[in-house]
């Protein structure tokens, strides 16, 4: 990968993950939103005062930019998780909301006849639900939604709702919590 191109995914990553503007990081660097947005799209080389001043404004070091972060790879194990399990209904956190993750992801399991409300989770966060296996009702501000093998529903995840399974197979489901 050229040098261009890291600094290009470099920079538009960090100020995305911060939240700020073309035109924000343009004000505080004293450099120009037309100069940033070229090289956020890999169009320019930046020199190295260019590099300081951009760093100096996002309080990073000056290498910051020129590096490629470095890549992990995580490999979670169903069987190395705690389950967590509440009369017919049983949920696997496999990644958990941390300083690097604004969501959460679980593999939940409802045996049969299994109905688990919730009273819904904090504000600004929202819920996307896949089934991989069986047949799940979903009920969501007063309407159910029948959910069946690989279908999928998105919804405001700070309102109240419930899970059922009233067929006679476990349903296996796919759930991320996304917090904004």
């Amino acid at each position: 990968m050229e040098i261009s191109e890291i600094i290009a995914y470099n920079l538009k990553r960090i100020r995305e993950e911060r939240k700020l503007s073309l035109g924000q990081l343009a004000e505080s660097a004293g450099v120009s939103k037309v100069v940033l947005s070229q090289i956020e799209k890999g169009d320019s080389n930046p020199t190295i005062n260019t590099i300081w001043k951009i760093t100096g404004a996002l309080q990073l070091p000056y290498t910051s930019l020129m590096e490629l972060p470095e890549t992990h790879a995580v490999h979670v194990k169903k069987a190395a998780i705690h389950e967590q399990v509440e009369k017919k209904y049983h949920i696997f956190s496999y990644y958990p909301k941390d300083q690097y993750r604004n969501f959460e992801m679980y593999q939940i399991e409802m045996e049969p006849g299994c109905v688990h409300p919730s009273i819904g989770h904090s504000t600004n966060s929202s819920e996307y639900i896949m089934v991989i296996e069986g047949q799940a009702i979903l009920e969501v501000n007063e309407k159910e939604y029948l959910l069946e093998k690989d279908d999928a529903l998105f919804f405001d995840a700070s309102a109240a709702h419930c899970y059922r399974n009233k067929t006679d197979r476990t349903v296996k489901m796919v759930l991320l919590i996304y917090y904004i």
